[in-house]
């Protein structure tokens, strides 16, 4: 079960993400996850959003670069070893993380969020199976 991973190559420069972020909450947004990884002239800003749809016209509208890719959200224990014992069950079954960044904390909580992109979604999710929850695109609006 995948959820839809918004990408948006932006120009490095000052007030970029604040222009982004608004065209998001002027449109009802919810950014449930978020993770920017820059270089010197360019970077990339992927977002969990309540809203995949919504968000790509928005954005596409307002002169953003987007793409949409599929993505895993999945539920871990928010404890030590938590992760660990996640990507043991990816190496176990010969699995690689492209990238993971971590979403929805809190301190409430006894879970912890991770969203990853491997290089087989399909054999992620065959191997988290039984193990792990992984989130929906519909639970993504309640947590």
């Amino acid at each position: 079960m995948t959820v839809k991973q918004i990408s948006i190559f932006a120009e490095n420069r000052p007030g970029r993400i604040s222009n982004i972020t608004h065209l998001l909450a002027v449109n009802g947004i919810n950014i449930r996850a978020m993770s920017v990884a820059d270089t010197k002239d360019f970077g990339i800003l992927r977002f969990i959003v309540n809203d995949a749809d919504k968000a790509v016209a928005a954005l596409k509208e307002g002169g953003c670069t987007v793409s949409v890719s599929n993505v895993l959200a999945i539920q871990i224990p928010d404890r030590p070893g938590g992760l660990a014992a996640a990507m043991q069950v990816l190496y176990d079954n010969n699995v690689s993380v492209e990238y993971m960044y971590s979403a929805f904390v809190s301190e409430k909580s006894a879970e912890a969020y991770l969203i990853l992109r491997a290089d087989s979604n399909e054999a992620a999710e065959q191997a988290f199976e039984g193990r792990y929850h992984l989130l929906s695109q519909e639970e993504l609006l309640t947590k």
